[in-house]
């Protein structure tokens, strides 16, 4: 069984505007700390063995300077790689805008690692999301990312191969999912200044994307 609540809180969530390869952007940041050693932790965000155990099969030319591709899922160029402490690539999915995602890692207390990851958008694509399914539609990709940096943390502790698209679909996976989606309530909030009602209506839209057939109440 895993520990929902302290997965969901081992998380620190924001958004805020940072600069992309085309002007103006917004960025999801999310940020928590492995019980795992930093060269350990890059190891499993580069290699791509281990990478499949836990975000999902990839391939590609992987080098700074390549590209890659996650199987159903982005694909992109590689723009940076420094070993141990830097990953950014090029982030998109299908015949979408690029988007950017840039990983960053640093030792902390007790030779456990500092994981931030940050995704940004040009504005347009996150604001239109916002305009066409209000603030729901940044949540959605927040989701996507907690699921994901649980995923590393149960590969860390254990080897265990975690397969999101399966896991999500179980009552454990929509209990995650809709906890994560009221954690990202108040990053939301402060972005934007949207009101608690439209952040509720928000959540309970992306819930029934991850979790048809509940209420989302937590």
């Amino acid at each position: 069984m895993i520990d929902i609540v302290s997965q969901i809180n081992a998380t620190q969530r924001e958004i805020a505007n940072q600069a992309v390869a085309t002007g103006e952007g917004r960025s999801l940041l999310l940020c928590r700390v492995y019980d795992a050693p930093i060269e350990d932790v890059w190891s499993a965000c580069t290699d791509p063995e281990r990478l499949s155990r836990w975000l999902g099969p990839i391939e590609g030319d992987l080098r700074a300077g390549g590209t890659f591709q996650l199987k159903d899922n982005a694909g992109g160029d590689i723009l940076r790689c420094e070993e141990p402490r830097l990953i950014k690539v090029t982030w998109v999915l299908g015949e979408g805008m690029p988007t950017e995602v840039e990983v960053r890692l640093a030792t902390g207390y007790d030779g456990r690692t500092v994981f931030e990851l940050e995704h940004a958008s040009p504005a347009q694509i996150v604001d239109e999301l916002v305009r066409s399914y209000g603030p729901g539609g940044t949540i959605g990709i927040g989701c996507g990312w907690d699921l994901a940096l649980l995923g590393l943390d149960l590969f860390l502790h254990g080897g265990v191969r975690f397969d999101p698209a399966t896991w999500q679909d179980t009552p454990e996976g929509k209990e995650f999912a809709i906890r994560s989606c009221h954690a990202w309530g108040p990053a939301i909030q402060a972005a934007w200044g949207t009101s608690a009602d439209d952040i509720a209506t928000a959540i309970a839209f992306v819930v029934q994307h991850f979790a048809p057939e509940t209420s989302g109440d937590r």
